[in-house]
């Protein structure tokens, strides 16, 4: 311990003694650990951390498999029938996505964040009450009363933090809710609430509507495999009782955090990947710089050994040393990581689930300083290890006998300093395709032509609840009321009401061509499905290519009308004019959804409703004034409406007057996530454009660190031969010769690098293939630029050093010893 603790001391003394040295290795290495640090606090967060649930292992989602793929949307008919599976699953419960909002009305109107949840849904998750009860199993049947439960946010910052709120009514939408219990501080759901509503599925429903999520718990001592098992046996009971269902789709689960997750977990390791080529370049710099300064060393160490020093003593003393350099490497690092990675995240949080808002979840723990001190003291014996051992088996005879400056130049510390240089070009180079790709990715999407034209465009959410937009007429009362309204202020020049926004997703409908024969399911197909009023088309400028648009008079009572996109007529009327046929729609997926034969009026153009990066699908659009109550209703508890507004300037200057008139034309309602559409279209991109921007910054952090390590053994080549240059030029060679010569010493590992780069690059390129769009993973443009870059950086780096050899006086440079 002593002979450690005066290694500490000495170590301390010569980095102190050496600043220059130890700026340069620390800032290196604090670059390298703290890109590390940054990715893996997100992964830690993301991926590790456990759910803050009780006994959050056995909490499963529920999915439906299809051949295709799986999503955990489903229905109540698939609901009740995994409640029937008490023999696996225990608190098997329903919850939406909190998507519609609720209009908490009275002195001060605003809208909160709600979701229906089931009876079960409390105890799943443990949500501990804190005033108060949760629903019983009467109150969550059809017909069980209007009842809530509050957050504790929302009780406090409301209600006063009021201990009598129990028992009392609150008004949503302009009816009575009475408050039935309030949640503790700690719960946190996931999707976050303000309040909690009872689901009050219908246990004998027929509703074959996709339109919430579904998690249980494992019973004990069962595993997710019988689980599955038991699943599989379920979906064959369920065709069984369901004749129309797809005949190819099964039930599974997951554990609930994979599927939160899942989304996110690939790129994630894409990321920590990458960080990890950082840190591997930093190594090697640093590693190139214990090299020079070991052989500037080796008369000290020969004498040491000399003096009876054994090799391992000289190892040891070197391994401090370089571990005290990785150590305050990582502890600068991890600080300026955590900080950057912070930052980031309010910039552009990517839209990663589990963060929080703008990364607030995101923070340091036990796994993130293990991992901080375990990368740190890994790469202070990885990165110094080598040298040590180098500048432990001097040759004393030749050392002793040598000047400080031609000690250590011998062949294999060369050569190992030249691969270490080409390792860092080829590292760089991988990093530098993979982030060249994004770029282009985020270019292609940015060049994608959505099918229609965010420009001043204003969007708004509201949220209609209550017994006044329980049914079709009084939304369509509304949204004509409103649209008057709009169009009357000065500066509009078009406004619309929709279910959907573009770019967001939708629902999906099975549709019957009438005349055409059914498939075995008894439909003809199946496609998206939205609403919209008139002016939807006005204010998006999507053109409409056949036929004509909705009226006014295609309302309630009306012969019921659909408009198709292109891709649907390119699908299922290739050879003839779709113009004029009849289709029923939603045929067989519940009552809600029954209604007659409509007639299509017309071909609209293409738009992106899923995403830029996703072709358009074959889309139904239908009159808002001609939804079917019943679906009206469950929109109510889907999502919110969408207002639209087109202005002749910057929409951002409408937010006021829209809102107000807004407001008078629903009796007061609340708007919500006002957002221009460009901005929309932005957040739609914001995960690839989060993996680009990281990807770009370990590209060039690597880009520079290969600069310098290019630059630094150059440099000290020059320094080494500067005898030999005198001697060359002294012998007749001109300048030009000698920087020609350095030149071409740099750039041969340079272009050795990035030949290894590119093949490495081929073959790595591949797990970023899913993130890509608009760009093949082995994109020729990428492939032949990338290099021409890196290659003229380098020539940069060689050049300076060149040119100092070049300016060498042969008579001075004889004199070098």
């Amino acid at each position: 311990m002593a002979n450690l603790w005066h290694d500490l001391k000495h170590s301390l003394r010569s980095l102190f003694k050496n600043p220059g040295f130890t700026i340069a290795a620390v800032a290196a290495l604090a670059l390298g650990i703290g890109t590390n640090t940054a990715i893996f606090t997100v992964v830690n967060t993301v991926l590790l951390k456990p759910l803050t649930y009780p006994d959050a292992d056995r909490i499963v989602q529920l999915f439906t498999k299809y051949p295709d793929g799986k999503g955990p949307v489903t229905s109540p008919t698939k609901f009740n029938n995994w409640r029937e599976q008490t023999s696996v699953l225990q608190d098997v419960s329903a919850y939406d996505f909190g998507g519609p909002g609720f209009n908490l009305t009275g002195d001060h109107p605003e809208q909160v964040h709600g979701i229906h949840v089931s009876e079960a849904y409390f105890r799943l998750f443990g949500a501990p009450v804190m005033l108060g009860r949760t629903f019983t199993a009467q109150e969550d049947s059809p017909n069980g009363g209007k009842v809530v439960v509050l957050s504790y946010g929302l009780w406090q910052r409301r209600f006063g933090g009021n201990p009598n709120i129990v028992g009392s009514a609150i008004s949503l939408g302009g009816e009575p809710y009475t408050v039935v219990g309030v949640l503790g501080k700690s719960f946190v759901s996931d999707p976050e609430s303000d309040i909690w509503l009872p689901f009050q599925i219908d246990p004998n429903s027929t509703n074959q509507g996709h339109f919430f999520l579904a998690a249980a718990r494992l019973k004990p001592g069962v595993t997710l495999a019988q689980a599955n098992a038991q699943m599989k046996v379920a979906a064959d009971q369920f065709r069984r009782r369901y004749p129309a269902a797809d005949p190819k789709e099964s039930f599974e689960v997951d554990p609930l955090r994979d599927s939160i997750v899942s989304e996110v977990r690939s790129s994630l390791f894409v990321l920590l990947g990458a960080v990890s080529f950082v840190l591997l370049i930093a190594c090697a710099n640093v590693a190139n710089l214990l090299l020079v300064r070991a052989s500037g060393r080796k008369r000290e160490f020969a004498i040491r050994v000399s003096m009876g020093a054994t090799r391992g003593r000289i190892i040891r003393q070197l391994l401090v040393e370089s571990t005290l350099l990785a150590v305050t490497g990582g502890i600068l690092g991890s600080i300026i990581g955590f900080i950057g990675v912070r930052a980031l995240l309010a910039l552009s949080p990517g839209d990663i689930p589990r963060i929080g808002e703008n990364g607030a979840n995101v923070g340091v723990d036990w796994r993130v300083l293990v991992f901080t001190l375990g990368v740190s003291l890994l790469t202070g014996i990885l990165f110094g290890l080598f040298p040590a051992i180098a500048a432990s088996r001097p040759d004393l005879n030749s050392t002793l006998k040598e000047s400080s400056n031609r000690a250590g130049t011998g062949f294999r510390q060369s050569k190992a300093r030249s691969l270490l240089v080409i390792s860092e070009v080829s590292l760089a180079l991988v990093l530098l395709i993979g982030a060249a790709l994004l770029i282009r990715t985020f270019l292609a999407l940015r060049n994608v032509n959505p099918g229609f034209n965010p420009h001043n465009v204003l969007t708004l959410e509201m949220s209609l609840t209550g017994d006044r937009f329980a049914k079709t007429a009084g939304v369509a009362q509304l949204a004509l009321s409103g649209r008057e309204r709009l169009n009357a202020i000065p500066g509009v020049e078009a406004s619309a009401s929709t279910c959907c926004l573009p770019l967001e997703g939708g629902f999906g409908l099975p549709f019957i061509v009438l005349g055409r024969p059914l498939d075995k399911s008894g439909q003809t197909g199946g496609a998206g499905w939205m609403n919209t009023s008139p002016g939807y088309f006005d204010v998006f400028k999507i053109p409409i290519l056949e036929g004509r648009d909705f009226k006014d008079s295609d309302s309630v009572g009306a012969p019921g009308v659909v408009l198709i996109n292109e891709s649907m007529k390119k699908k299922f009327w290739p050879k003839e004019d779709p113009v004029g046929q009849q289709i029923i729609i939603g045929k067989g997926v519940g009552p809600q959804f029954e209604e007659p034969a409509r007639q299509i009026i017309g071909v609209v153009g293409d738009i992106r409703d899923g995403g830029l990066n996703r072709d358009p699908r074959p889309l139904m659009i239908i009159p808002q004034a001609q939804v079917p109550d019943g679906m009206t209703a469950l929109n109510a508890n889907i999502g919110p409406v969408a207002w639209l507004v087109r202005t002749h300037t910057d929409p951002h200057q409408f937010i006021s007057s829209v809102t107000e008139q807004l407001r008078q034309a629903s009796g007061g309602f609340p708007v919500a996530r006002v957002r221009s559409m460009e901005e929309v279209v932005v957040r739609s991109t914001a995960r690839q454009d989060f993996n680009m921007l990281l990807l770009t910054i370990f590209g060039a952090s690597a880009l520079i660190l290969a600069a310098i390590g290019i630059y630094g053994l150059m440099a000290y080549t020059v320094q080494q031969r500067t005898q030999e240059m005198g001697i060359r030029m002294a012998l007749g060679a001109d300048r030009g010769r000698i920087r020609n010569l350095v030149v071409w010493q740099g750039m041969q590992l340079a272009l050795i690098g990035a030949v290894v780069g590119v093949g490495a690059a081929f073959g790595l390129t591949r797990l970023i293939a899913s993130f890509l769009f608009g760009v093949k993973p082995y994109d020729p443009i990428v492939f032949v630029t990338v290099p021409v870059i890196l290659s003229t950086v380098a020539l940069f780096a060689v050049w300076l050093p060149a040119t100092r050899a070049s300016k060498l006086d042969p008579m001075e440079s004889l004199r070098v010893e």
